[in-house]
């Protein structure tokens, strides 16, 4: 089945003319990995596919040494309007443009192409990009499914007002405690649109009211956070915030999580 994408290239910028910079073609080169030119295939997949491309056959004692120098010497010129690559298989499952597919399989490996136009644009190091328009439509489908979870979620949460407290605990540094539920719920409702994936986690998860409880702790002095270990007085209870949680859960530490909620609550009433 017939499937196409495109390899393209960063604006120049710069100081020049635009129809010069329109016109200029950066080269997609051979990098070395570990001594060796960079392969766009494993060896076995490139025995399959490569068979016929060099000079001799997959069991050939030199295809090593032809296989290193088509790696070595693969260069693809990226002009302004990028280079269309045909990427689909036939029925049997062969590439139904062997060397676009090369091209392509080369280009993913590339440490100078990104995936998106986003993550080149953050990535100094980044100077080409594959502009595949039907994993775009699945990523931006993917994010509007996501804001749509989050959204029934929030309306969930919200009918809670311990619940909606709780996530605002976790997801950041407010005390809704000192807050009306107005804001907390304000607040949430921000926090839901601009972190939906974190907002989704958080608010499914099963440990929330305890996580809550230990971020009060935590944030009321009772408990200490040095880095990602959670301490009391001078012993380490977890190395991140799920392993302080996996240790309070346990009953053999009850009497530990009594004197903490202790603690917590004589604070409170001051």
């Amino acid at each position: 089945m017939s499937k196409k994408v495109f390899l393209r290239r960063k604006d120049l910028g710069g100081y020049l003319p635009k129809a010069v910079r329109a016109e200029a073609t950066m080269k997609l080169s051979s990098v070395y990995v570990n001594r060796q030119p960079l392969k766009g295939f494993s060896p076995a997949d490139e025995k399959k596919f490569m068979e016929g491309i060099l000079d001799v056959s997959p069991d050939h004692n030199d295809w090593p040494k032809h296989s290193k120098q088509f790696w070595a010497e693969l260069t693809i010129p990226v002009g302004f309007t990028g280079v269309e690559l045909e990427v689909g298989k036939d029925d049997n499952g062969m590439p139904i443009s062997i060397m676009d597919y090369i091209k392509y399989s080369f280009a993913v490996k590339h440490p100078h192409v990104a995936l998106t136009k986003e993550e080149m644009d953050s990535d100094f190091n980044k100077r080409f990009y594959i502009q595949d328009t039907t994993r775009d439509d699945k990523v931006k489908n993917n994010q509007i499914k996501l804001k749509k979870d989050a959204d029934k979620e929030f309306i969930k949460v919200s009918s809670n007002n311990e619940n909606m407290k709780r996530i605002l605990r976790i997801m950041s540094n407010t005390n809704p405690d000192r807050m009306s539920i107005e804001q907390v719920e304000n607040a949430l409702y921000e926090l839901k649109n601009s972190q939906p994936k974190k907002f989704l986690k958080v608010a499914t998860d099963k440990n929330l009211e305890l996580k809550a409880e230990v971020e009060h702790m935590i944030s009321a002095g009772v408990l200490r956070k040095i880095g990602n270990q959670v301490i009391f007085i001078d012993e380490v209870i977890g190395d991140t915030m799920e392993d302080a949680v996996v240790y309070l859960k346990d009953k053999k530490n009850s009497g530990t999580l009594t004197i903490l909620r202790s603690k917590l609550k004589e604070l409170s009433l001051v």
